[in-house]
């Protein structure tokens, strides 16, 4: 579903490293409520300074709403979306599922704090593994627990814990992709889990535009060997110059084309370089790119 309404305003951090940011911004894209993101790099002036505009947020995710109201936190932002479009699906309508994904919602919010520190989110690369301390493997084993909890006593028969995708699954995202970047050990049944979410659309957007948004950032580099991204393969895209492109606008801005890439022999343009490394880094996650692309 979609909304023709004022787009909200969200505030956040690098999308390649900021869970916090990936949570918040998935509880719109993945039900269909407009957003206008600002983003602001972690570890530099650029956060505080853009947060001085929402007051009193200090952390990303921050949303500004359509009538001015600014609210931080991701549990409270999905609580207020859910309250202003109770159609969108952000929790399940089933009264029982709907109590199961804020039970699973809020203990990912407050807990984990051993996988959050040992494994900080890190799109852009995975490890073949990162030696995980006991204090991580027992938070990956309480974290099978709740998702198999989840399933039985929703009796979900989708991917996803308590029937539809729900805030309780983009709580989860985060984790996921960790589990991703860091090879960390869970069953097979958790890892379908894993590989629901590194496949689902909105996730696809995110990670594309964080592989391209901005400079690696040195908090988050690890000395462990490199494996590729478990995640679907990209279509093989490379960069070329704008000559004989099969579109004259943009599919996303309706711009014309100033920046290119080529696929299987055809060339596609965009109107900035931001568009078309998108693209790049993932084109079947951009619904307008695939629909030019199967044209």
């Amino acid at each position: 579903m979609t909304y023709d309404l004022p787009p909200y305003d969200l505030v956040i951090g690098d999308r390649a490293y900021s869970s916090w940011s990936l949570r918040g911004w998935l509880l719109f894209d993945a039900f269909g409520i407009p957003v206008r993101t600002h983003s602001a790099r972690l570890y530099t002036d650029e956060l505080p300074t853009l947060l001085k505009d929402y007051f009193p947020a200090r952390t990303v995710p921050t949303m500004r709403t359509p009538d001015g109201a600014v609210v931080p936190e991701t549990i409270v932002i999905a609580e207020e979306l859910a309250t202003r479009h109770p159609d969108a699906g952000i929790w399940p309508t089933d009264p029982h599922a709907r109590a199961t994904a804020r039970v699973l919602a809020a203990e990912m919010h407050a807990g984990f704090s051993a996988l959050r520190s040992h494994c900080p989110m890190n799109l852009r690369v995975s490890y073949t593994g990162c030696k995980p301390p006991e204090a991580v493997l027992s938070d990956l084993r309480r974290l099978e627990t709740l998702w198999s909890w989840a399933r039985q006593t929703t009796g979900s028969t989708t991917p996803w814990l308590c029937g539809a995708y729900s805030a309780a699954d983009a709580f989860f995202a985060p984790v996921a992709s960790r589990i991703a970047t860091y090879n960390l050990p869970v069953g097979p049944e958790a890892m379908l889990y894993v590989n629901a979410h590194l496949s689902h659309p909105g996730f696809r957007r995110w990670r594309a535009m964080g592989l391209i948004d901005g400079a690696d950032q040195d908090f988050y580099r690890r000395d462990y060997p490199r494996r590729d991204w478990p995640g679907p393969v990209p279509l093989p895209a490379r960069r070329v110059d704008c000559a004989d492109t099969v579109n004259s606008a943009c599919p996303y801005s309706g711009k014309p084309v100033t920046h290119a890439l080529e696929i299987y022999g055809r060339r596609f343009g965009f109107c900035n370089a931001f568009c078309r490394d998108k693209t790049l880094a993932d084109g079947e996650a951009w619904p307008k790119f695939m629909a030019l692309y199967h044209s």
